[in-house]
């Protein structure tokens, strides 16, 4: 198999262990509380980090890394899972999966504000006209309002976005998986309190409940990055990349497979939508 067609499969696999993140919150949250499973996954997958970093005797990273990781912590540790966890209360996952449908084009738009790329005017329209897709289906899905859990959802784009952008450009020189490994470690005692905090009373959870959580903390928050991040090296970011467009689709497969949410027309209209604004905006690009 060529390398880039390895790559690629490599990067299918890492989307689609991502896109089953929504439907595993919403099966945690049968026992658990959101802060706990923001937090507790954290901390969980903090083991496998401290695990990799110390048997692979990998360097700690400069002042400067440091001061971006700082970022990445903001939503890898913090704000993504504790407003996607939030928010899957009061929505379905493939409702989610809608939402977070446009970080592509959001986590690009971090990268050239912050990393000096120049998108094209085109690639700003098509975010925008992203942007503007996703307010119509919450609003829609809100009789005409806002729904919390929408901006909860609209807080875990801009975090996550954000931590994408600054991970990607760290991994150039501290490596992929330094980066969300180094993440953990510095987040660890920042979770500690609140993960104890709302920690349950009784482990005594449902099964479906046990499931979801250790899916977010070992492949969501940790595992999921190693295909990810190898298919991305294999096959190149900009090819590669573009196994994102299919992860809300991912997620709404599994929404109705695992949790049997029902997933109306709208959806998946808005669905497809999104998937053909972020293509369009994918095409155009940024050149630094």
């Amino acid at each position: 198999m060529k390398l880039e067609n390895k790559g690629m499969l490599l990067g299918l696999i890492g989307v689609t262990l991502f896109g089953l993140t929504l439907p595993a919150t919403r099966m945690a949250l049968e026992s658990f509380h959101p802060i706990f499973i923001a937090t507790g996954r954290a901390l969980l997958a903090t083991v496998l980090a401290v695990i990799y970093l110390v048997a692979g005797k990998h360097r700690r990273p400069t002042f400067h890394e440091f001061k971006y990781l700082l970022l990445v912590v903001l939503g890898v540790a913090i704000g993504f899972p504790v407003f996607t966890a939030l928010a899957m209360q009061q929505v379905d996952a493939s409702h989610g999966g809608v939402m977070l449908g446009i970080m592509p084009l959001t986590t690009a738009a971090c990268a050239a504000l912050l990393f000096k790329e120049r998108p094209s005017v085109g690639f700003w329209l098509m975010a925008l006209l992203g942007s503007a897709l996703v307010i119509v289906f919450s609003l829609m899905r809100g009789n005409g309002s806002l729904h919390w859990a929408d901006l909860s959802l609209l807080l875990a784009v801009v975090t996550g976005s954000l931590s994408y952008a600054t991970g990607g450009y760290l991994a150039k020189s501290l490596g992929g998986l330094q980066v969300i490994s180094w993440t953990l470690v510095i987040s660890a005692p920042l979770l500690l309190w609140p993960a104890l905090w709302f920690a349950p009373s009784s482990w005594q959870a449902t099964n479906t409940a046990w499931v979801g959580f250790v899916y977010v903390a070992l492949i969501s928050q940790y595992l999921a990055f190693l295909p990810w991040f190898k298919g991305l090296s294999l096959g190149g970011i900009a090819r590669v990349g573009q196994a994102q467009l299919l992860q809300p689709f991912i997620t709404i497969i599994a929404s109705a497979w695992l949790i049997s949410e029902v997933v109306d027309w709208i959806t998946w209209t808005f669905a497809i939508a999104v998937f053909a604004v972020v293509a369009l905006g994918r095409v155009l690009g940024a050149k630094r």
